[in-house]
């Protein structure tokens, strides 16, 4: 039975996502940024959470680690490298590692950049991918504690799923994503319809998560600093991808 997930809004922007295998029973809950939205979500559903898959360590990702485990008595898995700073964490993963629970198993990728042990889940016979706020719609994260290289490489491991994997991020930024989009790559015919698409959603009141690799290998300009038309709106026609991406990220970080 396939993987059934559940998303729910939550604090100003987040998105929780709850994951649950029907087999066996269990739901995992990939990041915590609130509590009591999560445990509303559960009982939405008629769920019970046995497992919190944390991305990374920032506050509106595992800030209800503690509180959930307690009430639950769940297991949190998160990243080895960066284990003393997951709050209750169980299960240390790293690279190449798969993880299951219940029916369903998730390789494991490190994609450091916006903090330095961040992680994703890929559910390959699922064809989903839980990000973090490694990769957004239409955007990517700051780089709080990696360098441009660092999160090319992540991003590059991310474009490198195939185009219909659907990603859930875990932030609704897409309508501002698309703006700065626009202003670096503005010959993008497929990002001019998606940015109307976007607002036509949100003026709907309805998320613009998840989206899929394709789409975001089409439109997303963290991905396409080989672009021509990307390259040469921000001066640097030829230059090197790293640099593109690195002069892409600074743009968006004072846009």
């Amino acid at each position: 039975m396939p993987l059934q997930i559940h998303q729910f809004p939550c604090r100003e922007d987040n998105y929780g996502f709850l994951a649950h295998d029907p087999e066996s029973g269990s739901t995992a809950c990939i990041d915590t940024p609130d509590a009591d939205a999560t445990n509303a979500a559960l009982e939405e559903k008629g769920w019970r959470l046995t497992h919190i898959l944390n991305t990374h360590h920032h506050g509106d990702h595992t800030g209800a680690n503690l509180p959930l485990k307690e009430q639950w008595g769940c297991t949190i898995v998160g990243a080895a490298n960066d284990a003393e700073r997951i709050p209750g964490i169980d299960v240390r993963v790293s690279e190449g590692d798969e993880y299951t629970f219940g029916s369903m198993t998730a390789q494991v990728f490190e994609v450091p950049g916006h903090t330095s042990g961040h992680i994703a889940y890929y559910f390959a016979s699922e064809g989903v991918a839980f990000v973090g706020d490694t990769l957004f719609a239409l955007g990517c994260g700051r780089l709080f504690e990696g360098t441009p290289a660092m999160m090319w490489s992540s991003l590059q491991k991310l474009m490198a799923l195939p185009d219909d994997t659907v990603v859930y991020c875990a932030h609704e930024y897409t309508q501002a994503n698309a703006q700065f989009a626009l202003s670096v790559e503005p010959g993008n015919e497929r990002l001019v319809a998606r940015s109307k698409e976007i607002d036509e959603l949100r003026a709907r009141g309805l998320p613009t998560v998840p989206t899929t690799i394709g789409l975001e290998r089409a439109t997303n300009p963290f991905v396409r600093p080989m672009s021509e038309n990307l390259q040469a709106t921000i001066g640097l026609s030829g230059a090197d991808l790293v640099a593109v991406f690195a002069e892409t990220r600074k743009r968006k970080d004072n846009f």
